[in-house]
């Protein structure tokens, strides 16, 4: 009898994340009303939500590393959970900068302890066959919990108008559930021990010299569109710049988050049966058509539609890249082959917010929206011309 696709530890993991989120995407809509309400600036806003992107790169890359040399997986999952849990409400006991900068770096550093791991926790409960089905459940899952958190904001807000505190103690409650439901989980142990005298914390870097070509090509590529896909804050702006209200912003939003999560298990599946690659340059090209019309959105209805188109493209690359990148890495590798793609992107990821940031500001909204779109096309055919539509699995990635 065939092995159930969606196994226990599977589904668990798919809780965790559906809790998780809300308690993450319930706070995302409001996070800059707060910090500018006790006195951030925009340029701390800016530094803030910099400097935790790089913090999650470096530590899913480094525990990414560490969880495969230790042959071990839950250990990082929990206490990445927890720490991110505690967090939550850790923002608003003062107003200092300095303390909202460390509780913001704990709560990124806790996804940087659990995400590398977790993936690899999800590849071990997978074949190669069923990968992409397996993501794209726990990613549709994930992006459930990020539809619900900002619907549930817009109803507490509604009654409570600018409260936004007591909404991170609120999200406290779904968080501390997600985290807690970590500890029912017990993986599945294929990990082989790997024997390292490399532990220093960028030392998952060197993991770049002994993968293989395919890898390599694929994280290439990963690296050119992290280069140009700013943050979706630059998407909330324009719409806010032309005139959208805030509500029809964050209405949107949940409709991106419901779409996403409706398509990422479809998606998965499809990429399972006609290649990783086909559907995450079909992602690309929804990608691209969202932000060419973001780049002059004029009407809630329009931008709707734009969040929707967004949507697919969520659906059809983040689960998919994932599971695409794990059939190119060997079993003991793949906390570290994750969390060095991981690492690397976020850091580039982080460069193109400033750059679009400075095209915003220079040139006009709208070019900085057009940057991303043009730059989209370019990765579109480097994944055409090198990368293959379909691939043999390695026999160790069964």
């Amino acid at each position: 009898m065939k092995p159930a696709t969606i196994t226990r530890v599977v589904l668990l993991l798919a809780l965790v994340s559906l809790f998780t989120d809300i308690s993450s995407e319930m706070l995302y809509p409001v996070m800059p009303l707060y910090l500018q309400s006790i006195g951030f600036s925009a340029v701390w806003i800016g530094l803030l939500e910099g400097v935790a992107q790089v913090v999650i790169g470096f530590a899913t890359g480094y525990f990414g590393k560490l969880s495969d040399q230790l042959g071990t997986r839950m250990p990082f999952v929990r206490t990445g959970y927890l720490l991110s849990a505690v967090a939550k409400p850790m923002m608003i006991l003062w107003n200092s900068h300095v303390w909202v900068l460390f509780a913001r770096i704990s709560d990124r550093l806790g996804k940087g302890i659990r995400t590398s791991a977790r993936d690899a926790v999800l590849i071990d409960e997978s074949d190669a066959e069923n990968r992409g089905k397996v993501f794209g459940f726990h990613r549709g899952m994930d992006t459930l919990g990020a539809a619900i958190g900002p619907l549930l904001a817009l109803i507490y807000l509604y009654y409570h108008p600018d409260d936004y505190s007591f909404l991170f103690v609120i999200a406290f409650v779904p968080a501390v559930i997600g985290s807690g439901l970590t500890f029912f989980i017990r993986e599945n142990k294929r990990v082989t021990v790997v024997k390292s005298n490399k532990t220093g914390f960028l030392s998952f870097l060197s993991y770049w010299k002994i993968a293989g070509t395919e890898y390599k090509r694929i994280v290439i590529g990963l690296c050119f569109f992290a280069l140009i896909n700013s943050a979706d804050s630059f998407l909330f702006m324009i719409a806010h710049a032309n005139g959208i209200r805030d509500t029809n912003l964050i209405l949107a939003y949940v409709f991106y988050n419901l779409i996403f999560a409706a398509t990422a298990y479809p998606s998965g599946i499809l990429a399972d049966k006609i290649g990783m690659r086909n559907i995450f340059v079909l992602g690309l090209i929804f990608f691209v058509i969202a932000y060419f019309g973001f780049s002059n959105v004029q009407s809630s209805p329009v931008l709707f539609v734009l969040f929707g188109i967004y949507g697919l493209y969520g659906a059809f690359t983040d689960g998919v890249s994932k599971a695409w990148i794990s059939l190119h890495c060997h079993a003991q590798d793949r906390g570290k082959a994750l969390g060095f793609c991981k690492s690397v992107t976020s850091i580039l990821a982080m460069v193109s917010s400033l750059l679009v940031g400075v095209f915003w500001e220079s040139i006009s909204p709208s070019f900085s929206i057009l940057y991303s779109a043009i730059g989209g096309v370019i990765v579109i055919i480097y994944f055409l011309l090198f990368l293959p539509g379909r691939v043999k699995h390695s026999p160790t990635n069964k």
